[in-house]
């Protein structure tokens, strides 16, 4: 049988029945035509380091491939992971996996019996806990960090009777009651209208919303109040078209099978069209094109006070990478590792993104691993501005992997109802366990978090969570004032804009009901797609029209580089199988960056007689070495 994932393959010998084993041994190993001393090591192997409540569920001898030779060992599946542990594997040695989990708790004491308070202390007392917004107190003490003071906590969706996928509180303008809400939202697919993401501290709000629903008919009031929160109080309106120049779920999904498939060690791809491949999985293009849209929506928030408005048909993919993104360009406490873990859970966990559904773990055929995409997108951030962002490519390792792990049910449901309902949160509601549901048993806590570092990474893992090329001067307090925001300009009054194709359109109204009903079904179609325009959005913005004035780029802002050359590959989530790839890939230690240091002055003994009098010369030129490097 051959098996394989994270850029791993092994070559398995089928089991007939496999023993149920505990961390101190095999509880049972007959039929298994394995000799009992061999159990019993592999037992003491995983004993030594486990994670508590472990328990294995099947193991196979195999083969890894990949390597020279290749390593024999044995594939091991536990009730919270799948390893594989070489022969002869010991403690003391280092290994290439990024992700080890290994809890600080004593083994006597059981994952499943830590209580929430526990979890909820750090190892680190002056970090505060990660805000689940499962409350009203949490939404409110979000809402006074933003300054959102034209903003309030709505309950309207306390029981799920308005949608199911959005959270139970969610922000809405001030003057907006909660039945003007409830008949408003039901004009927007899946009951999800337009609410608040985030507040931006020179006075622009980002709002998001699911796309008009083409069967309903709104009255007068209803479309009064539609447009009123998406005004949001402001005279500036700019409707932005979501998917308009982005992948569709389908295309995200195939280019991460063929990114996968193309990184494995037994890859057949020939070394020399390597590269070609990699572009050919459009994977990085992806990447590119999700990067620049979130650039351009940053430009519109950034440049002048105004309400920017998200709009997706189902407001639950790119709504949330491009949100997402656009705080990380625009808020420097978004790079920092409380606000970005902040920042997920909102955007994603409580903004009912469905992680089960593209993950692959609800058998649905859905798959597409956009929350994957969007750290893709962080981590190309992090490697352009690496003094920017107070967390690590180590502490995207750990989210990146985290999101298969089924200890928690932070990524193991696919709306906050029904992440709520399994946890027990709702009295009304019953729990209910599904036999073979992903996630479903004892292995979950309902009561932990994926953001309970401590009970899976020891301190000494958990300190390389921080980039330590972060620059203090950076943090939120010396960004802007928010009493002064003195680069924001207003824009012309009672102004509506389509953002599409890079382009602003303006347009009459902007609720579609009042034209024809042919124009319901997304905002692009409302007018002819314009033509891309040769200047950059931020030149149209700050320089273009005239009547709104230049402004300065603001201090904060970020605006990554797009071109070829600048989107990479990440090669040590994607490569991580492949150990000789990951040699020189900055080392945590200084032992490891001594053998590391070892291993290519050996490669460099190795080449250098193949390297003639006149290539030498061309090496120690400069000039040459620039424009090879290019």
């Amino acid at each position: 049988m051959w098996w394989g994932g994270r850029g791993q393959s092994f070559n398995i010998a089928p089991q007939k029945e496999e023993p149920e084993m505990g961390l101190s041994g095999p509880k049972s190993v007959q039929g298994t035509g394995m000799p009992e001393p061999r159990s019993r090591q592999l037992g003491s192997c995983l004993a030594s380091g486990g994670l508590p409540g472990e328990q294995i569920l099947a193991w196979a001898p195999g083969v890894r491939k990949g390597l020279e030779p290749e390593m024999p060992g044995t594939l091991i599946c536990s009730n919270l992971r799948v390893t594989f542990q070489p022969h002869g594997w010991q403690r003391s040695q280092v290994t290439m996996a990024i992700v080890q989990a290994r809890a600080q708790n004593s083994p006597a004491q059981q994952y499943a019996g830590i209580t929430l308070s526990q979890a909820g202390q750090s190892s680190d007392s002056r970090k505060p806990p990660i805000p689940l917004l499962e409350t009203i107190e949490d939404w409110e003490t979000e809402r006074k960090k933003q300054a959102a003071r034209g903003w309030r906590v709505s309950t309207v969706n306390e029981r799920f009777d308005v949608a199911t996928s959005l959270p139970r509180y969610f922000w809405v303008p001030n003057r907006t009651l909660d039945s003007e809400i409830r008949r408003a939202f039901g004009h927007f697919h899946q009951g999800r209208g337009p609410r608040l993401s985030w507040h931006h501290p020179g006075g622009s709000d980002l709002l998001r919303c699911g796309g008009f629903y083409t069967a309903s008919d709104p009255n007068k009031e209803d479309i009064r109040a539609v447009e009123s929160m998406l005004q949001a109080g402001h005279s500036d309106v700019v409707l932005v078209d979501t998917m308009d120049e982005l992948p569709s779920l389908a295309d995200v999904q195939l280019a991460h099978l063929r990114l996968r498939a193309l990184c494995l060690p037994d890859s057949s791809v020939a070394e020399d069209k390597w590269f070609s491949a990699l572009e050919g999985t459009r994977w990085l293009d992806y990447t590119r094109s999700c990067l620049r849209k979130a650039s351009d929506i940053s430009v519109l928030v950034t440049s002048r006070v105004r309400s920017v408005v998200l709009q997706e048909r189902g407001d639950r993919d790119f709504n949330g990478l491009l949100s997402s993104l656009v705080q990380l360009l625009s808020a420097p406490e978004a790079r920092t590792l409380l606000g970005f873990q902040s920042l997920v859970q909102r955007e994603w966990v409580a903004a009912g993104h469905p992680f089960l559904t593209r993950l692959g773990g609800s058998g649905a055929s859905e798959e597409a691993p956009v929350f994957l995409l969007f750290l893709d997108c962080v981590w190309q951030l992090l490697q352009q501005f690496p003094a920017e962002f107070e967390f690590s490519e180590f502490f995207l390792l750990a989210l990146h992997d985290s999101v298969r792990v089924p200890d928690t049910l932070t990524f193991l449901r696919d709306t906050p109802w029904e992440r709520g309902k399994q946890s027990g949160q709702f009295n009304n509601y019953t729990q209910v366990y599904t036999p073979g549901f992903p996630g479903a048993g004892n292995s979950i806590n309902p009561q932990l978090s994926v953001w309970d570092w401590n009970l899976r990474y020891s301190n000494k893992q958990i300190l390389q969570f921080r980039n330590p090329g972060y620059d203090p001067e950076h943090c939120p307090d010396s960004w802007l004032p928010r009493q002064q925001p003195s680069f924001m300009v207003p824009g012309p009054p009672s102004s509506v804009w389509l953002f599409s194709r890079g382009a602003l359109t303006p347009l009459n109204q902007l609720c579609p009901w009042r034209d024809s009903p042919s124009l319901l079904a997304v905002s692009s179609r409302w007018l002819p797609r314009p033509a891309i325009s040769s200047e950059s959005l931020a030149d149209q913005e700050w320089g273009l029209p005239s009547h709104w004035g230049a402004c300065p780029l603001p201090l904060g802002l970020l605006l990554p580089g797009c071109l070829g050359p600048q989107i990479r590959l990440w090669r040590r989530c994607y490569l991580r199988g492949r150990p000789e790839v990951q040699m020189g890939l900055s080392a945590p230690t200084i032992s490891g960056l001594q053998e590391e240091l070892s291993h290519l002055q050996e490669l460099l003994r190795k080449w250098t007689p193949r390297i003639s009098p006149e290539d030498h010369s061309k090496k120690r030129n400069p000039n040459t070495i620039l424009s090879q490097s290019r």
